[in-house]
């Protein structure tokens, strides 16, 4: 149960519209590990549109460089200590993002873009290949993406388990120094062996172009963890994240 839960908390890596104010998120990422939940997002509407110097299939290097529980010891979440076992340790997975060339149900392009050609996450195929990565070939059996909606994901998993996993909120903004940032809120649901699990994970990630060096991209991700209503603890947590994880990623060709 402790590597499944660890799992759920790291796995949205890729499943990454709305603009945020200029700069928050920027100064969100430059605050780590003072975190409050966001509240100038937008729902979430179509899929997420990366920008073109992310097309392409890579060889991804995820490395979770911290990790801090910041109501501990009052409020620690399930598996966090057990995702210790990650620090410093480089996960690697193939992942792909897409021209989208054709229209798709609920797809919504953010105004001004090309609505025929559009680079997106093939979450699927992230889904499964950094879900192998986490809990190995045997323990996932396949990734659905909502043939209606790219912001609805189930992971099925053995003995009858189940991730699920909704893109509820979204915000993007591009700095000055080029850094293409993203937030995503997702509510999760993990079904099977026992009590359901539900929880909010905030996932905000800078990527960077880097013009002359390999890896070609970099990025800064921070994976915030929140209570969800059904917990006992909700109201004691508040706004505030019961666990902050940091990560670099690297991108190879």
């Amino acid at each position: 149960m402790r590597r499944i839960w660890s799992f759920c908390l790291i796995f949205l890596l890729l499943l990454w519209s709305g603009e945020a104010e200029a700069g928050e998120l920027a100064k969100r990422l430059d605050s780590f590990p003072i975190w409050e939940k966001i509240n100038s997002i937008q729902p979430a509407t179509g899929d997420l549109v990366y920008p073109e110097w992310m097309v392409g299939e890579w060889q991804l290097s995820s490395t979770l460089v911290d990790m801090v529980a910041p109501l501990a010891p009052e409020i620690v979440t399930p598996g966090f200590e057990g995702n210790r076992q990650y620090l410093n340790q480089p996960i690697e997975c193939q992942v792909r993002f897409i021209k989208q060339t054709t229209p798709v149900a609920g797809l919504k392009i953010n105004s001004g873009v090309d609505r025929k050609s559009v680079v997106v996450a093939d979450r699927a195929f992230n889904g499964l290949n950094l879900a192998r990565a986490y809990l190995g070939d045997a323990a996932v059996i396949s990734v659905k993406v909502d043939p209606n909606s790219p912001n609805r994901q189930i992971t099925f998993l053995r003995h009858e388990r189940q991730l699920i996993s909704i893109v509820s909120e979204r915000s993007t903004e591009t700095t000055p120094d080029g850094r293409f940032i993203t937030t995503e809120v997702f509510q999760q649901l993990f079904k099977g062996g026992g009590r359901p699990y539900f929880n909010l994970v905030e996932s905000t990630t800078a990527y960077r172009k880097l013009s002359t060096s390999n890896p070609a991209i970099e990025a800064d991700q921070v994976t915030a963890v929140y209570l969800s209503p059904q917990d006992p603890d909700y109201f004691q947590a508040g706004s505030r994240p019961v666990a902050l994880y940091r990560y670099r990623l690297e991108f190879f060709r």
